[in-house]
This record gives C-alpha cells, sequence and structure tokens, in this order.
C-alpha cells in the first residue's frame, strides 16, 4: 500500500514538473482576473510571462532547444486556428491588447505551446516508449485530416466522429510504456489522448471563468464549455502527439543513416 503511495506521489510530481509551463500560464491568468494591471494590457502581460516562462525553461534546462522547436511549431499552427475560429465567431478574446492582431492576441498560441511542451517534458521524465505505432502515411494523414476539418466544419459536413472512429484501425494496436520510479506500466494510446483531452477541457472551463476568452453562450454569464469540446480537445492532442513522434523517427532515420540531424531528443 505504502509502495502504491509512493508511486502514485512520484506520478504527481512529474506530471506536474511536465505542466510547468501551463500551471504559470493559469497563475498568470488568475492574478490578471483579480488583480487589475496598469500601464500593459492583460494579454500583453500575458504574453510578456509566456516569453519570460519559456526563456527560464531554457536557460535552466528544464526544456531543450529541440523541445523548444516542436512548440514554435505548435504556436504557429494553434495561432492559425485561433485566427480562423475568431473570425467566424466560435469565440472571442474581449480585452484590449497592444498585440493583438485579427481580435486574437499573440499569447494564446502560447496556450497550444503549452501542450506541445507538456508531451515533450512528460515523454522524458516518463521515458516514453510506444509499441504498435501506425506507418508515417496514416498517422499524418490523420493529423492532417483533424487540423483541416477545424477549419471546415463550418461549411462542410463535420466528419469529427468519422475520425474518432478511423483511431480504432490506426492507433487501436499502440501502447504507451510510461515508467514511474522503477516500474513500467503501459496504456492504450487512445485512452492516454482522452484522459489528456479531458483535462485540457477541465483547464479550459477555468479559462473562461477567468474571463480569458469567451464562447457565445458566455457573454451575460459563465457556463461550464459544453462537454463535446472534450472530443476536439481529444482531437487535437492527437496532433500534438503525431508531430512529436513523427519528429523523432524522422530524427533517429536521420541519425541512423549518419546524418546530423537536431530536430527533437
Amino acid at each position: 500500500m505504502q509502495g502504491r503511495f509512493l508511486q502514485l506521489i512520484r506520478f504527481g510530481w512529474n506530471q506536474a514538473l511536465s505542466c510547468m509551463f501551463a500551471v504559470v500560464i493559469f497563475a498568470a491568468m488568475a492574478f490578471t482576473h483579480f488583480v487589475e494591471l496598469p500601464f500593459i494590457p492583460r494579454y500583453d502581460f500575458l504574453l510578456l510571462v509566456c516569453v519570460i516562462m519559456q526563456w527560464v525553461l531554457i536557460r535552466t534546462k528544464l526544456e531543450t532547444i529541440d523541445e523548444l522547436k516542436v512548440i514554435i511549431v505548435f504556436h504557429l499552427i494553434g495561432l492559425a486556428l485561433e485566427l480562423y475560429k475568431v473570425h467566424i465567431g466560435s469565440w472571442s478574446y474581449p480585452a484590449e491588447g497592444w498585440l493583438k492582431f485579427g481580435g486574437v492576441p499573440i499569447y494564446s498560441g502560447f496556450m497550444y505551446a503549452s501542450v506541445a511542451s507538456y508531451v515533450c517534458q512528460a515523454w522524458r521524465r516518463f521515458k516514453l516508449t510506444i509499441s504498435g505505432w501506425p506507418p508515417p502515411v496514416l498517422s499524418i494523414g490523420l493529423s492532417a485530416a483533424i487540423y483541416l476539418n477545424f477549419f471546415t466544419n463550418h461549411y462542410i459536413y463535420d466528419i469529427r466522429y468519422v475520425l474518432m472512429l478511423a483511431l480504432l484501425p490506426v492507433f487501436g494496436r499502440a501502447v504507451v510504456s510510461f515508467t514511474v520510479g522503477t516500474r513500467t506500466y503501459k496504456m492504450p494510446m487512445i485512452v492516454s489522448y482522452l484522459l489528456i483531452g479531458f483535462f485540457i477541457w477541465i483547464a479550459e472551463n477555468i479559462s473562461t471563468y477567468l474571463k480569458v476568452w469567451k464562447y457565445p453562450n458566455q457573454e451575460a454569464a459563465w457556463h461550464v464549455v459544453h462537454w463535446g469540446k472534450i472530443g476536439s480537445w481529444f482531437l487535437l492532442i492527437i496532433i500534438s502527439v503525431i508531430i512529436v513522434v513523427e519528429l523523432k523517427r524522422l530524427k533517429e532515420t536521420l541519425s541512423n543513416s549518419g546524418k546530423r540531424s537536431d530536430l527533437i531528443s
């Protein structure tokens, strides 16, 4: 019993370290919700906090340069999605900001980047290995289809449930192994996607409650974010993991062929 408790503590501690970027962002959101800032708009203060936090992670080597490259890619992917979703009215950022384009504050990309940061750090801290990973043509193709559907679902049929069903033949055999202390555990990849998506949905509820952004039905009063958004985050985390895994595979392939590669560690 004591051994299981210690394992739980180790697991929680490594999870907390992996979520460090996201924790700092949410702490800054809470601070700016209750404290009115002089001289600087809220969104720009959050951007400053994110940039400083990223610098600290690199400076202290809690994050590697290779991981930073992945995070930047996801930052840009997230910003593109934000610009589109705000433009069509899916949600809005009501506060003022100096660095705000198309109604989207630049800091918002860091919220997506924090997800990629978590994936990279958890991979390293838990010594993740994956068996049964699909061929690149399937994983990358599914990732591209998921991302494209976030844009096209407002004009043509939303195929998110079709994409979720596609996970079964593509990732049905994929199993992730992770190490806590000296023990190794296993979990189906699809279950891990769902769990991470659920916790991101909880974080989204906290963010909207703190009025960092709003959905149309939250204009008059705050409401719990629709449970269907868990599916959106579920799909988004799949994109994150696929990007990380395929870059790792590419780096390994280039390294084995004698070519230098420093995509990610």
